[in-house]
């Protein structure tokens, strides 16, 4: 008798554990005495406990981390040390709340995002945490000093090497980010905002041609297909392919392409907007009716019905010189993305191999 799964363990936001970081450093700035622990109220109505590392107080300010654990999601920031400074402002400055980032924190330096140019990439929900927690204390002890709060990474300009945050025009660090205090494992709600962030750079830095892809290879072979757009343009959607297209006609996007591979792409062909592997089977069926309509043999047909994979139908296709297959199911990918938006763009289906070569193309404009 095998033991059943253990329930995957949620973390906490680099938002809640900066907000943990600056609760534990006003305190000791406060009461002059050390803070081994904070309890903090997250967005979602839940009370977390956070240890405090690394803590100092001086006479006018005081500084302390936090380690993020991102709990059993594979998150670049999980163990890094989210860090505040908390100092008193000028006593003219009373009342008042100064915000900034400092080391590893990154700086938007492009439109779109949530967080104007040049300011500290610090998302609303976080600042919002932040200002809560300043003015929580301030009213428990009774005061109405200015207060500045510094959030820093040490780790964080490495750690963004791993994220896209360059491409967005997030320079020299990481986001704090977090909408409601807790990072939910493999949260497709995580990554449908990183998409929805990414389609919004795109049209606010003047492209009104998006490149979807599913990943990084596809995303690697659509940047020589599309050698003349800005990097802005190409944006990795994953699985959600219905989700990110209608986030891009919402946008204000004229044209759309998608660049992808068989396994992915046969699927959208059918009608399928939502391509993981769970989600949706391959109908190995439609493609021999494809494969029929482009001349195959009757004893090719019986192999596509009961191939594996689509990209083993892609493979006897390609090897028997079938080209239009491709083309015909690159057309039927368009239509529905069409569909899907409700009509009124141009939109491409590329589809490639798993080296990057291409086996077929087909555009629809409804502009």
């Amino acid at each position: 008798m095998t033991d059943e799964a253990k329930p995957l363990r949620y973390g906490y936001t680099t938002g809640s554990c900066a907000a943990a970081a600056t609760k534990a450093a006003l305190t000791a700035l406060i009461t002059g005495e050390p803070v081994q622990a904070v309890e903090l109220l997250l967005p979602i109505g839940e009370t977390a406990t956070f240890q405090i590392e690394d803590l100092q107080v001086g006479d006018n300010k005081a500084s302390c981390g936090v380690i993020k654990d991102a709990g059993d999601d594979p998150d670049a920031t999980h163990g890094a040390l989210i860090c505040s400074e908390v100092s008193w402002l000028d006593p003219d400055r009373e009342g008042e709340l100064e915000l900034d980032g400092g080391i590893g924190i990154g700086r938007v330096t492009k439109p779109g995002l949530p967080v104007p140019i040049g300011e500290a990439a610090i998302n609303p929900v976080p600042r919002r945490m932040l200002r809560q927690v300043v003015a929580d204390l301030q009213n428990e002890y009774g005061i109405n000093r200015g207060v500045r709060v510094v959030i820093s990474v040490p780790a964080g300009e490495e750690i963004a090497k791993k994220t896209l945050n360059g491409r967005l025009g997030i320079i020299g660090g990481i986001s704090i980010l977090g909408t409601k205090g807790i990072v939910v494992p493999f949260s497709s709600a995580a990554y449908q905002a990183s998409v929805v962030q990414a389609i919004r750079v795109a049209r606010a830095s003047g492209c009104d041609h998006l490149v979807l892809t599913t990943g990084g290879s596809s995303e690697k072979y659509a940047m020589r297909i599309y050698p003349e757009l800005p990097e802005e343009a190409f944006i990795q959607m994953g699985d959600f392919v219905g989700f990110s297209l209608r986030h891009c006609k919402r946008q204000g996007a004229t044209q759309v392409s998608l660049v992808g591979m068989m396994g992915k792409f046969s699927k959208v062909a059918q009608g399928v907007m939502m391509v993981h592997s769970k989600s949706a089977a391959v109908d190995f069926n439609f493609l021999a009716d494809i494969a029929a309509e482009c001349g195959a043999t009757e004893e090719m047909l019986e192999e596509i019905r009961t191939a594996n994979t689509a990209a083993q139908v892609g493979d006897i296709m390609h090897a028997s010189g079938h080209r239009r297959f491709f083309e015909i199911l690159s057309w039927h990918a368009s239509r529905h993305a069409l569909n899907e938006m409700g009509g009124g763009l141009w939109v491409e289906t590329v589809l490639t191999t798993m080296k990057g070569d291409m086996l077929g193309r087909a555009d629809i404009d409804e502009r």
